[in-house]
């Protein structure tokens, strides 16, 4: 690693399972959609920002491609990961091989000149992220507003990894965009925190009101082992708010866990217990995503 890309204080993360499998707890649909995850390079050809949270493993196209074979998903979105900063390189080069089966959502810097951002939705980007809880992201809210307009320009959306908790700060700002919202991870609210508490109601409230939220990242959230069986509430209330605005995510290869690593189909039967009801769960896994990322089985 060079000097730029070194940082002591980045923990490395573990690798998730090698071995993947579908879920147990019921069969995956036709058309079924991983709305969340990231391919990582290795420096110096994939520069790793020097003010990361994290220190990755390589998460390589090929393996992404494999797990969805192994666990019966049909398309995947990947979004740029924090370490690669507004380096899109390695998700354009994934998307451009992958065409037919990949979406993407990016993190780009402002004014470029309009070819740039032309490649990037001609690869296969279709929304724009803007990541404030994991360093490197490259994008803050001072820039919200140009942000709003770049995504309105080239027909994006803007998925925000935010803390629920800062809702009641931030909504108000995020209420005025004009572009579709989307919400990662429920908020990436503790569960200590509360169903009940100010940060997810407004969540509740921003979903209702036409955000999309992804239904992901329990273990992120969760204080106990797989299945996550303290995360029912909150995705609970966010299906009932909202059925035709939640999507499913694996979040592979599931970076910046430090305990016990999940394997996808624990997070696919984690999704059976949050929704039992075999249609909506479908229409998560499916139409949902399709309508937000436009494939077009």
């Amino acid at each position: 690693m060079t000097a730029a890309n070194s940082n002591r204080d980045a923990p490395l993360c573990l690798a998730p399972p090698a071995q993947q499998s579908g879920p147990t707890a019921f069969t995956m649909p036709a058309g079924a959609v991983d709305t969340h995850a990231h391919v990582i390079g290795e420096p110096p050809l994939y520069p790793w920002m020097p003010d990361r949270a994290y220190t990755p493993v390589p998460a390589p196209a090929d393996a992404y491609l494999r797990m969805l074979d192994d666990t019966g998903s049909t398309y995947g979105v990947l979004v740029q990961v924090s370490v690669h900063g507004q380096d899109n390189t390695l998700m354009l080069e994934t998307l451009r091989a992958n065409r037919a089966r990949l979406k993407g959502v990016v993190v780009p810097t402002l004014r470029l000149a309009d070819a740039a951002y032309q490649a990037m939705v001609d690869a296969g980007a279709v929304g724009m992220r803007i990541n404030v809880l994991f360093g490197g992201g490259g994008i803050t809210f001072a820039q919200l507003d140009d942000y709003d307009a770049l995504a309105r320009d080239w027909g994006w959306h803007i998925q925000f990894l935010l803390d629920a908790r800062d809702l009641p700060e931030l909504g108000p700002r995020l209420s005025k965009l004009r572009s579709p919202i989307v919400v990662d991870h429920m908020g990436h609210l503790p569960i200590s925190a509360g169903v009940r508490s100010n940060g997810f109601q407004r969540l509740v409230g921003l979903v209702r009101d036409g955000a999309w939220v992804k239904l992901s990242g329990a273990y992120r959230l969760s204080a106990e082992a797989p299945l996550y069986q303290d995360t029912i509430g909150y995705a609970q209330a966010l299906a009932d708010a909202a059925p035709t605005r939640c999507v499913w995510g694996s979040d592979w290869p599931h970076v910046a866990q430090w305990n016990t690593m999940p394997t996808v189909s624990q997070l696919l039967d984690t999704l059976a217990l949050w929704v039992p009801d075999a249609v909506l769960r479908n229409q998560i896994l499916t139409t949902n995503a399709h309508t937000l990322y436009g494939f077009q089985p």
